[in-house]
């Protein structure tokens, strides 16, 4: 009787040695995600800063639909929700809004929150 128990208790602890790791592997993915998406906000917070003080970074782009907000101050607000949102990256709900965030931000900062957001998903999903 012993004997059978002592298997038990090796065969249930193989088990979760495999789910421990799995585990690890996907808080890298969820640090790895939260690193790019969190690079690619400050990056475009800094962009759209630089860009408001007239500071050319990169060629300024008329958007009908901004009127006299203007693309910076969008661009600053995206970045602001990049950063905030960065923290909650292995939900499905942030992973989407920041991918959708980096494509409306565009650029390298865009880019980062993009790849930040796959990887985020990734880690949940994996």
């Amino acid at each position: 009787m012993r004997t059978t128990e002592q298997a038990l208790f090796k065969k249930r602890k193989s088990l979760t040695q495999r789910f421990s790791s799995r585990g690890r592997v996907n808080k890298i993915l969820w640090k790895l995600g939260y690193i790019f998406a969190l690079l690619g906000g400050i990056v475009v917070i800094a962009l759209s800063l630089a860009a408001m003080i007239h500071y050319p970074l990169y060629p300024p782009v008329q958007v009908p639909l901004a009127g006299y907000v203007g693309i910076d101050v969008i661009s600053l607000i995206l970045g602001v929700v990049a950063v905030v949102g960065s923290k909650r990256i292995n939900e499905l709900a942030w992973g989407i809004i920041l991918m959708v965030v980096g494509f409306l931000t565009g650029g390298i900062g865009g880019l980062l929150t993009i790849i930040g957001g796959l990887i985020g998903l990734l880690s949940r999903y994996a």
